[in-house]
């Protein structure tokens, strides 16, 4: 690792820090649910826009049609082209009803 620091005392790295974002992707054929990576000042459409043409997408699971579990892996790179879209998983938990305590 390399680094050094400027006459105002900033220092800086050659290593980039990035954020985990659990995240679900639908791609053409299937759905996975994983983390992406995006720096801490950026969107996940900034890392989309970027000139990779894969994602890397970290503890995966990818399911069929059928929402049937097909592989588990630690690692995935997809090609973004095939990425029709993705939801921060949080966003999801965030949108599903809450038990109220109503009862029939």
């Amino acid at each position: 690792m390399t680094f050094h620091i400027d006459e105002k005392g900033k220092f800086f790295t050659n290593i980039i820090t990035k954020k985990s974002i659990q995240s679900k992707i639908q791609t053409i054929t299937h759905q996975i649910e994983g983390n992406i990576y995006t720096r801490h000042d950026e969107r996940i459409i900034d890392e989309l826009m970027t000139e990779n043409q894969f994602l890397a997408v970290t503890d995966a699971v990818i399911y069929d049609m059928n929402n049937e579990v097909l592989i588990e892996c630690e690692f995935l790179s997809i090609n973004k082209a095939h990425i029709i879209w993705i939801i921060p998983m949080e966003e999801i938990q965030a949108s599903q009803p809450t038990d109220l305590g109503v009862q029939d």
